[in-house]
């Protein structure tokens, strides 16, 4: 192992598959041109040697919350199921509480439960799911909590696919609406994830403004991130850009190689693939606590 940190990474195991738990159909796996023997999913003892010969020593696991679940084509991924899989593997996983402002103060209470009691380490935020941009106010109160709890919290960015033909999802995270969140919340560590596409650019912007917003290099295969996206993680912005892989969408193994062939510096390589992760995510093994 190389010390890696994936910082985005599905359970896409045969049982998610089976419960439709992973948000994705046939269609999509074409789309992203997946192996087919992939398709009906990847045992987690399995995956983990993908990360050995990566060099991925952890990934962040998200129990993931997709859209209101009274509304059909709505999914989550269970928090019990994902601690589950970072107790057995506790040195190579680490959890991501999915948030869904549709449950109010419950949900408030199953973050603190997340964080406190099953020692997950940050929130992650779909905004697509709910049609609400990430500057609207029924996320609020989750930012806050956060905050509170001194997690980061990840979301995608920019636009999203067609991931199931039964519930085609608005684009509503331009990445120029973290601005507002970004100023209320002065504490609160924002990840945009999947690289803004396609508005990157947008998505530079607010991380070279705001002290507290970051990007991840996800979602896409390293060998098409836009140009821009390369040159900020190696220079201007190499403290800002973290890696992950949103798998199953990429595969460890080749995201890692690609990322190596983009011809980073070596610091900006050690940034993105490692230093920066530990730097935001608080509660990881190796990290350094901030003073309250």
């Amino acid at each position: 192992m190389s010390g890696y940190i994936d910082i985005v990474c599905n359970l896409y195991d045969p049982e998610s598959v089976k419960k439709n738990q992973t948000g994705i159909d046939e269609a999509f796996k074409r789309q992203v041109r997946m192996d087919r023997r992939l398709w009906g999913g990847v045992p987690v003892s399995q995956y983990l040697r993908k990360m050995d010969r990566a060099g991925i020593e952890r990934s962040l696991l998200i129990a993931v919350r997709a859209g209101d679940l009274r509304v059909r084509g709505s999914f989550e991924v269970p928090y019990e199921r994902v601690a589950k899989v970072c107790a057995k593997y506790p040195d190579r996983f680490s959890g991501l509480a999915g948030v869904d402002p549709t449950r109010g103060i419950e949900q408030l209470k199953d973050l603190d439960r997340a964080i406190n009691e099953m020692g997950f380490v940050g929130a992650h935020l779909y905004p697509h799911w709910f049609a609400l941009a990430p500057d609207h106010a029924k996320y609020y109160p989750i930012y806050a909590r956060c905050a509170e709890l001194d997690v980061p919290i990840m979301m995608q960015i920019g636009h999203n696919l067609v991931y199931s033909s039964e519930r085609r999802l608005p684009s509503v995270a331009k990445p120029i609406t973290l601005d507002t969140v970004a100023i209320d919340f002065p504490t609160l560590k924002l990840i945009g994830i999947h690289i803004g596409v396609p508005w990157t650019q947008e998505a530079i912007s607010m991380a070279w403004k705001h002290e507290n917003v970051y990007l991840a290099g996800d979602a896409y295969a390293p060998k098409h991130w836009p140009k821009e996206f390369v040159h900020y993680a190696n220079t201007y912005g190499s403290h800002k850009v973290l890696f992950g892989t949103d798998w199953p969408v990429i595969d460890p193994e080749r995201a890692v190689a690609e990322v190596a062939a983009l011809g980073l510096e070596s610091s900006s390589h050690r940034r993105l693939m490692r230093d920066n992760a530990l730097k935001l995510f608080t509660r990881l093994p190796g990290a350094v606590r901030r003073r309250q």
